[in-house]
C-alpha cells in the first residue's frame, strides 16, 4: 500500500480521462506547484510520484503550493538524487576555491609584515652603522622600535597561522563532501550498488582499455513482474527484496567483474575474460540462483512468492562501441521477456 503522502501526490493525476505518461504526470504537477522545469526537479518528482517514495512526497507536500527552489534542492540533496548532487559538489567546489582565495591573501598580508620588519631592520643598521656618534637612548629607542615591529610581525603571524588552520579544517571538509557527494552520484541508495552512470563509465573505460573490448560479456537481469509485486506488497518488501538480490550479485562477481543496478527493477553485470558459452553458464547460474534462493515477502500463506528473472547477455567482441553493447544485451533481454519458457537469452545465438 502506497503512503497518504504518495496518494496526496498523485491523486488528481488518475481522474484524468485517457492514460498519461510518466513525464506528462511529472510536469503536470510541477506546474500546478508553481516549479521551475529543471532537470533536477523533473527527477526529484520522479522520485516521488513514479519511485513510490512515501517519504519523499511527505515532504514535498509539506512545503506548500509554492515551494522555494532551495527548500527542494534540500530535499533532493537528502535523497542523494544524482542532479542534486552534483549541484552540491558545484556549491562546494565554489566555496573551497573561495577559500583558497583568502588563504592566498593572508599569505600576502603575512608576507608584507615580514617585509616591513626587514625594511625597518635594515634601515636601523644603516642609521647604526653610519653614525659613530649616536647617544645611547637614540639607540634604545631604535631596539624599542625594532622590538614593537618584530611583536607586531609575531602577532601576525601567530592570527594567520591560527586561521590557516580553520581554512585548512574547512578545506578537509570540503574535500570530504564533495567526495561522498561523487560516490553518491554513481551508487544506488537502495541496494549500495553502482548505478547506470557508473556502469556507463565502466564501460567506456573497457573499451578505451587497448586489451580491454575483446573478451568481456555484459548481462542485463530484469525482474518479472516486478512492479505488480511492489503494488501487491508495498515498496517497503519491494526495497528489501532489491537488497537480497544486489547481496546475491555481489557474491556472484569476482575482484575484476562489475554489478549495478541500472533501472528499478534491472541489474546490470559485466564479466571479464569470458567467453560465449561461459557467460551462458553464468547467466543459468544467475537465474537458477535467483529463483532457488529468493523469495518475495509475501502475507499470503497460499502464495510462495518465489521470484524469477529474465536474463539477456551480449559480448563486447560483437560490438565496437560502448552504446553497442548494451543495446546488443538490451535486445537479447527483451527476447527473453518475450519468451519466459527461454528465461536466457544471448545475442547471436
Amino acid at each position: 500500500m502506497q503512503n497518504a503522502s504518495t496518494n496526496a501526490l498523485v491523486a488528481r493525476e488518475s481522474i484524468r480521462p485517457g492514460p498519461m505518461t510518466d513525464i506528462q504526470k511529472i510536469a503536470q504537477h510541477m506546474a500546478r506547484l508553481n516549479v521551475a522545469a529543471l532537470p533536477r526537479n523533473y527527477e526529484l518528482f520522479h522520485e516521488a510520484i513514479i519511485g513510490h517514495n512515501p517519504g519523499l512526497a511527505q515532504d514535498i507536500a509539506a512545503l506548500g503550493a509554492q515551494p522555494q527552489q532551495a527548500m527542494l534542492d534540500e530535499l533532493g540533496l537528502k535523497c542523494r538524487l544524482v542532479g542534486h548532487c552534483g549541484l552540491a559538489g558545484e556549491t562546494s567546489r565554489n566555496e573551497a576555491s573561495r577559500t583558497l582565495r583568502a588563504v592566498a591573501e593572508r599569505l600576502a598580508e603575512g608576507l608584507r609584515h615580514r617585509d616591513a620588519f626587514a625594511r625597518a631592520c635594515g634601515t636601523i643598521l644603516k642609521s647604526v652603522g653610519g653614525d659613530e656618534d649616536q647617544s645611547l637612548a637614540a639607540f634604545i629607542g631604535e631596539v624599542d622600535y625594532l622590538s614593537a615591529s618584530l611583536a607586531t610581525v609575531m602577532s601576525a603571524e601567530m592570527e594567520t597561522g591560527a586561521r590557516l588552520q580553520d581554512d585548512i579544517d574547512r578545506l578537509e571538509m570540503l574535500e570530504r563532501g564533495i567526495a561522498a557527494m561523487q560516490s553518491a552520484t554513481v551508487a544506488d541508495k537502495i541496494t549500495g550498488l553502482a548505478n547506470r552512470i557508473a556502469l556507463n563509465r565502466q564501460i567506456t573505460e573497457l573499451y578505451e582499455r587497448e586489451e580491454g573490448a575483446a573478451g568481456s560479456a555484459l548481462i542485463m537481469v530484469d525482474i518479472d513482474d516486478f512492479t505488480e509485486l511492489n503494488d501487491r506488497y508495498g515498496t517497503q518488501a519491494g526495497n528489501k527484496l532489491l537488497k537480497k538480490l544486489a547481496a546475491l550479485f555481489r557474491k556472484s562477481v569476482k575482484k575484476n567483474d562489475f554489478v549495478a543496478r541500472t533501472e528499478a527493477d534491472e541489474f546490470a553485470l559485466l564479466f571479464a575474460n569470458v567467453g560465449m558459452q561461459d557467460a551462458i553458464a553464468i547467466a543459468e547460474r544467475l537465474r537458477a540462483s535467483v529463483e532457488e534462493n529468493l523469495v518475495f515477502a509475501t502475507s499470503d500463506k497460499g502464495d510462495s512468492g518465489r521470484l524469477t528473472i529474465s536474463v539477456g547477455l551480449a559480448l563486447s567482441a560483437d560490438a565496437a562501441t560502448p552504446g553497442q553493447l548494451q543495446a546488443n544485451a538490451r535486445v537479447a533481454l527483451l527476447a527473453a521477456q518475450s519468451n519466459r519458457r527461454l528465461p536466457v537469452q544471448a545475442f547471436g545465438r
